[in-house]
């Protein structure tokens, strides 16, 4: 099955490490990849992703283009784009029974990748592949291939106050 947490409320990227948890407590073998989130901005959740038997983690290097205004021009989608290569290939190769695509939905949204070869790629996957993908805005195509899609809806958020993001809260 495919799973599609998107929306734009929180809670996207902890439902899919939940599902990822929970599926290696049950001894299945994970991949959890993350797309966007590099940079000098640090994750929490990578302490406990990376450290858990039968989760192999993945946060690649480059940074959302939203948050660098540098991250953008040949060689950064060329970056992004050897991303999905590794992807691809864990999918077919690893013997995962869960994979996680965190943020993938961006890769379409910014178009640093296509939504029908994302589609064709997770096509290919092994019988059986659990898939979780997650991201604001998933595209229409994304959506109508899923099994699964919750919508995280903000209803409201602290954010707007003028809190600020939380260590080990939002990320």
């Amino acid at each position: 099955m495919v799973q599609i947490y998107t929306g734009n409320g929180k809670g996207k990227t902890t439902a899919a490490i939940g599902q990822a948890v929970r599926a290696a407590g049950a001894g299945i073998k994970v991949g959890f990849y993350q797309f966007l989130k590099g940079g000098k901005f640090h994750v929490s959740e990578e302490k406990v992703l990376g450290s858990t038997k039968n989760i192999y983690y993945m946060r690649f290097k480059e940074q959302s283009p939203i948050f660098d205004k540098k991250a953008r021009g040949n060689d950064f989608l060329i970056r992004v784009r050897e991303d999905l290569d590794v992807v691809c290939d864990d999918i077919i190769n690893k013997g995962y029974g869960l994979i996680v695509l965190d943020e993938l939905t961006h890769l379409i949204n910014l178009k640093l990748a296509d939504e029908r070869q994302i589609i064709e790629m997770i096509d290919k996957r092994p019988k059986g592949l659990e898939v979780v993908i997650t991201g604001r805005s998933a595209s229409k195509g994304l959506i109508k291939m899923a099994d699964l899609v919750t919508e995280m809806k903000e209803v409201k958020h602290p954010y707007k106050s003028g809190v600020k993001a939380r260590k080990g809260i939002e990320f």
